[in-house]
Formats: structure tokens, C-alpha cells, sequence
């Protein structure tokens, strides 16, 4: 991101669910190639789901197994700024969300919205200092539930948290959102004010899943004071070898 005086501000995103760094099916670690494929995008500000914290069989198993967790190891030497929350815990470890940062995070916070005990789902919250930009704007990292009434409870408390926290400010919110009917228009957009970056009220947003080609809409990217100048899907060769999952990335300027 950068921006010459008197040009506007531009700011690049991605979301990516990483699948605890293991290909479609678990059947290759895939941690190293994965940041590579991210660094080569050029982003500024990455959310990413199912970030593997903490395991501790993978390193016996996986001479190459990287020693910090993912975040970090991912971040290293590109994005300064990193936070994390752990969600699903358990004896051998736990994952989560990332968010990963070219610019600092000034606050950051993890709620927890789990509806059941067989799955653990958190909002990573933080503000992030953009240059030139007076306020901090709120980026949540979302990695909602498999069921219908899950996933309305948890955008339910996701805008109840940012109408709290957030009120007008400018606004990211991405992830995994498992909305395959675009419920999430009806909870989050009109609630908050927000619009999703592929929804051009025709097409509504990308289909992301599976990555090798995708049908469904799961990933999502909304955004509240930005404009959207280009968004794209990542998928296909070789990022099908990566997740099973689509990465996206959109191109911002602020609306103001």
C-alpha cells in the first residue's frame, strides 16, 4: 500500500482459508509453498481461517514443520503487525483466525461465537492505523459455522459488536463465511452498511469452493467507506494444491 501526495490511498486485502496448512484431503503439508503463494500477492492486510496455532504431533511427523505458529511463520519479514485467536482448543494444540499486517494494529480482541461444543468459531477483531487515515479502521477475521441457525447467531452477535465497537468507521469484514445462500446480505450488509466486494447486484459474491473449481459462495469480503476498484478469485492450478478453499483479493480505496 502507498500512496504519492495527492493521490488517493490504496489498500489490497486478501482472505484465504488456509486449511491448517495441508492440502484438499490432508494430503500434503503444504505450509511452505502456501507463504509463498500469499507473498506473491502482494497484500496488506491478509485475514486468514483455520490458522494451526499449536500442534504438537505435526513436527514429529514433518521434518520441515515450521518451529513458530502459522501466523508467524507466514508473516515473517512481509507483514510486520500480526494477532491471532484461538478458537478450537484441544490436548495437542489449537488454530483459529490471523490477521496479518503491513501497518499496526493498534487493538485486537477474539469473541467467542461458538453454538456448540463440536465447533469452536471466534470474530477476531482489530483496528488497524491506515496512513493519512485520522481513525483506525475495524477489520474482523469471521470463520462462521456449518449450520443455518449457527451461522444466523453468529452474524447476529458480529453486528451487534461492531454497531458497539465500530459505529461509522470504516469497516472490514472477511472470511469464511459457509453461506452458500447468501444470507449474510440480509444480517450483516443492510445492517451495517456494507457491500460485498464481488456483489454487483447481479452475480452477488465469487464462488469460492472447491478451489479446484468452484461452485460455491463461501468466502466473502465486505467492506463499509471503501471503494472497490478490482476483486479476484484465486483458484485453479496452483492454488488447488494449497487449500480447498479459494483465496480472494480486492483492491480498496477509501470512499471519503
Amino acid at each position: 500500500m502507498g500512496a504519492a501526495p495527492g493521490r488517493a490511498i490504496s489498500l489490497r486485502v486478501c482472505t484465504y482459508n488456509i486449511h491448517k496448512g495441508f492440502s484438499q484431503f490432508n494430503r500434503r503439508m503444504v505450509v511452505h509453498e502456501l507463504r509463498e503463494r500469499l507473498r506473491s500477492l502482494e497484500v496488506d492486510l491478509v485475514f486468514l481461517q483455520e490458522v494451526q496455532g499449536l500442534h504438537m504431533g505435526h513436527a514429529n511427523r514433518h521434518p520441515n514443520w515450521p518451529a513458530p505458529p502459522q501466523h508467524e511463520f507466514l508473516a515473517e519479514e512481509v507483514w510486520g503487525q500480526f494477532a491471532y485467536g484461538g478458537n478450537a482448543v484441544y490436548d495437542h494444540g489449537h488454530h483459529g483466525n490471523a490477521i496479518l499486517s503491513r501497518f499496526p494494529i493498534v487493538s485486537s480482541s477474539n469473541q467467542d461465537v461458538s453454538d456448540h461444543r463440536f465447533e469452536r468459531r471466534g470474530l477476531l477483531h482489530c483496528e488497524v492505523q491506515l496512513p493519512d487515515l485520522a481513525a483506525p479502521v475495524h477489520c474482523v477475521c469471521a470463520h462462521l459455522g456449518l449450520m443455518a441457525g449457527s451461522r444466523r447467531r453468529q452474524m447476529e452477535a458480529l453486528a451487534e459488536r461492531m454497531e458497539r465497537y465500530a459505529g461509522a468507521a470504516p469497516l472490514i469484514i472477511a472470511g469464511d463465511f459457509n453461506d452458500w445462500r447468501n444470507h449474510a446480505d440480509r444480517v450483516l450488509a443492510r445492517r451495517l452498511g456494507l457491500n460485498e466486494v464481488f456483489d454487483d447486484g447481479r452475480s452477488g459474491p465469487a464462488r469460492t469452493f472447491p478451489s479446484t473449481t468452484p461452485v460455491l459462495r463461501l468466502d466473502r469480503i465486505y467492506v463499509r467507506g471503501f471503494r472497490v476498484r478490482h476483486a479476484q478469485v484465486h483458484c485453479g492450478m496452483p492454488w488447488s494444491q494449497i487449500s480447498d478453499h479459494s483465496a480472494l483479493t480486492a483492491d480498496l480505496e477509501p470512499a471519503g
